[in-house]
C-alpha cells in the first residue's frame, strides 16, 4: 500500500510539472496585468502610483517564495491595484471607483503554483487568459493522456510521512480571516525587535535634520517616498559634505524646503527638489539656478492671480498630495498655456464671484471635475464654454465640499492626537493614499479596542498588513 502511496505521488509531481509554468512564462503571462498597473502609468495620479507601487513589492515576494525549491509555507496574501477603468462586472472580486478614473481590485492570493496564481491575477482583474492557456495547453493534453483519473490522496499518507494536507491547509486559510489581533500577535514582536534597531538611526536622522536646518536656514527637509532611516541618513550626510566643500552657494536657501525625490530641481510648490541618484555636480547646479527659479517663481504667482481674475476670483492651487510632482518649469507652461486660452476667449464672470474657491489644473483630464474635498480639477484642454457652465453649476456644491474639508480635517486631527495617547504610540501617521474620511473611520474604530501590544510603536494607516524594515506597524484602514 505504501509503494502505491509513492507512486502515485510520483506520479501527481509529473503531472503537477507538467502543468507549471516556469517564472519567465509566468512574466510574460502577466505582461498585460503589469501593463495596466504599472506605477509609472500612473504618474499624474500619485495616491494611485503609490498603492500599485507597494502591492507589487508584495506580490513579487509571493511569485519569488514560489519559486523556491523546497517552499512549504502559507500565507494567504491580500493585495490591492488600481487599473484603468472598464464597465463594472459580476465577479465576486472586491470592486471601487476612485475620483481619478481608475478601478481599485483587491483579491487574495492563496495558491501553490505560479500557473493557478498567475490565472487568479488575470482573473481577478478581467483580463484575458487565453495566452496563458495556449503556454500550457500542449503539457496539459500530454498530462491527460498519461492520467485518466482524478488523484485524491488518502488522508492516511499525511499521517504517516507528516507532510502537510494542502487541501486542509487551503482551507484553514479560507476559515480565518485575518484580523488586527492575530496579526498583532503575531507580528508585535518583530516590530518591535526592528524598531528597538532603528533607535540610534532615528535619533541619528533627527539630529542631523535639525542640525543642517538650523546651519541653512531651512524651513523643513522632506522625502517623497518612504525610504528607510538608514537611506534617509545617507542622503542627509551626503547634503553635509557639500555643504562642507560649497559653502558659498547655499546662500540663497534662506526659508527655503529641501525635499529629496527622483528628480532634480525646483517643484512646482516652490520647493527645492535634490535626486537622490544624482550627484553633487548636479545638486551644486540646482542650488546655483535658485535666482532664475525664484524669478520663475514670481512670474507664476503673477499668472496665477491673472488667472483668478479671469475667472471670477477663484483660486489656482497645487496640492502635492494629489498631483504629480511637478518642475517649476513644467507648471508655468502648464498655466501660461491655460491663461492664454482664458484670456482669448473672454468668459464672462463677474469680479470676485467665486471667492474662496480653489481649483487645480490637469493635463491628462478631457472633462472637468468637483474634488471631494471641494477644489475644482480643471482640464487646460478645456472647452472654455463649457468650463464656465460646470463652474457656475457647481459653484454651491464646491462650497459646501470645501466646508466639509476643514471639518474633517480637524476631526482627523483630532482622533490621531486621542489614539496616538490612547495607545501610548510613538508616533501614528497615514500613507498619502489613504483619504481624511479612511483615516477618521479607523481611529473611531482603533479608539473602541484594547491594544497594548501598540506602546510606544510607531503604526502606519495603509492599505494592507507589514512590518517595515525599521519596524514601523501598517495595518489596512478598513481592519477587521
Amino acid at each position: 500500500y505504501f509503494v502505491r502511496l509513492c507512486l502515485d505521488k510520483m506520479l501527481l509531481q509529473c503531472v503537477l510539472q507538467s502543468r507549471t509554468l516556469s517564472g519567465a512564462d509566468a512574466i510574460n503571462a502577466l505582461r498585460p496585468f503589469y501593463f495596466a498597473v504599472h506605477p509609472d502609468f500612473f504618474g499624474q495620479h500619485p495616491k494611485e502610483r503609490e498603492v500599485n507601487e507597494n502591492s507589487l513589492k508584495r506580490l513579487n515576494g509571493y511569485l519569488e517564495n514560489l519559486q523556491k525549491p523546497g517552499f512549504r509555507s502559507f500565507k494567504p496574501t491580500q493585495l490591492t491595484f488600481y487599473v484603468r477603468e472598464r464597465e463594472p462586472n459580476s465577479s465576486n472580486v472586491q470592486e471601487s471607483f476612485s475620483a481619478s478614473g481608475f478601478r481599485a481590485v483587491s483579491f487574495t492570493l492563496h495558491t501553490r503554483d505560479l500557473l493557478s496564481t498567475v490565472l487568479d491575477i488575470l482573473n481577478s482583474c478581467s483580463l484575458s487568459t487565453e495566452h496563458v492557456q495556449s503556454l500550457n495547453s500542449q503539457p496539459h493534453k500530454e498530462a491527460k493522456s498519461t492520467v485518466n483519473r482524478p488523484i485524491k490522496w488518502d488522508k492516511t499518507y499525511y499521517s504517516f510521512t507528516g507532510f502537510k494536507d494542502p487541501e486542509e491547509e487551503l482551507e484553514q486559510a479560507q476559515r480565518v480571516e485575518t484580523t488586527l489581533m492575530s496579526w498583532l500577535d503575531d507580528n508585535e514582536a518583530s516590530a518591535m525587535k526592528k524598531l528597538k534597531k532603528s533607535l540610534p538611526l532615528r535619533k541619528e536622522l533627527e539630529r542631523l535634520k535639525i542640525e543642517l536646518c538650523h546651519e541653512l536656514q531651512l524651513s523643513d527637509i522632506r522625502w517623497q517616498r518612504s525610504w528607510g532611516i538608514a537611506h534617509r541618513c545617507s542622503q542627509l550626510h551626503s547634503l553635509g559634505r557639500l555643504v562642507q566643500q560649497r559653502p558659498e552657494i547655499l546662500k540663497n536657501v534662506k526659508g527655503c524646503t529641501v525635499v529629496f525625490t527622483d528628480r532634480s530641481g525646483m517643484s512646482a510648490a516652490g520647493h527645492i527638489m535634490l535626486g537622490t541618484m544624482d550627484v553633487h555636480h548636479q545638486w551644486t547646479k540646482i542650488f546655483e539656478r535658485l535666482p532664475n527659479y525664484f524669478k520663475l517663481q514670481k512670474r507664476l504667482l503673477f499668472l496665477e492671480d491673472r488667472i483668478s481674475q479671469l475667472l471670477g476670483g477663484i483660486q489656482v492651487i497645487y496640492v502635492e498630495e494629489l498631483q504629480p510632482l511637478l518642475t517649476l518649469e513644467e507648471h508655468y507652461e502648464t498655466l501660461n498655456s491655460f491663461y492664454n486660452k482664458l484670456r482669448d476667449s473672454r468668459l464672462p464672470f463677474h469680479p470676485r464671484s467665486l471667492r474662496g474657491l480653489q481649483m487645480i489644473l490637469e493635463s491628462d483630464r478631457y472633462a472637468p471635475s468637483l474634488h471631494a474635498f471641494g477644489h475644482f480639477m480643471i482640464p487646460t484642454v478645456c472647452d472654455p464654454a463649457a468650463l464656465q457652465w460646470f463652474i457656475f453649476a457647481k459653484a454651491q456644491e464646491a462650497r459646501e465640499n470645501l466646508k466639509r474639508k476643514q471639518e474633517m480635517m480637524i476631526t482627523e486631527k483630532e482622533l490621531i492626537d486621542a489614539s496616538t495617547e490612547r495607545f501610548s504610540l510613538d508616533r501614528l501617521y497615514k500613507e498619502p493614499s489613504v483619504s481624511s474620511a479612511q483615516m477618521i473611520d479607523c481611529c473611531e474604530r482603533l479608539l473602541e479596542e484594547s491594544l497594548p501590544y501598540l506602546q510606544g510603536m510607531h503604526l502606519c494607516i495603509s492599505h494592507f498588513y507589514s512590518v517595515l524594515q525599521d519596524g514601523d506597524l501598517c495595518i489596512p484602514w478598513n481592519w477587521k
